[in-house]
């Protein structure tokens, strides 16, 4: 009894320690930190879209408020200001992600294309050089 309830423990603690080395690694905190930052991004644009940009419109368009179009279809409402308004935001959404990641693209062919330092040579070329030098002396 006392042994399988080791073993239990042991392999417990064996599926912890594997879910800490998976939740340490970079790419998973990356992750976890853009998509935080990206919820973030979607509110501010949100707020951007429906508080800013959209009554400016409807200013535009003679005092229309988008957030109030609506078709009545039997008992249903259909609130198609408010998806315009949702096509907005994903289209800046979408505009931002497209510029910040032609940006990364750029610095990363800028770092390809940054010449790369000349490999060091193989130590017994050094001790040869060495030699020849001491020889010419």
């Amino acid at each position: 009894m006392q042994e399988n309830l080791a073993k239990t423990r042991d392999q417990a603690l064996g599926v912890l320690s594997e879910f800490k080395q998976f939740a340490m690694k970079g790419n998973v905190l990356d992750l976890a930190v853009g998509v935080i930052i990206g919820g973030a991004f979607g509110k501010i644009v949100g707020s951007l879209v429906e508080d800013v940009v959209m009554p400016l419109v409807g200013t535009m368009l003679g005092g229309l408020n988008f957030s109030t179009l609506a078709v009545k279809v039997g008992d249903a409402t259909i609130k198609y200001g408010k998806f315009i308004q949702t096509l907005v935001d994903f289209i800046i959404i979408a505009w931002a992600i497209f510029v910040a990641v032609k940006i990364i693209n750029r610095l990363k062919r800028a770092e390809e294309a940054a010449p790369a330092a000349p490999p060091e040579p193989p130590r017994t070329e050094v001790l040869l050089e060495e030699i020849r030098d001491i020889l010419k002396r």
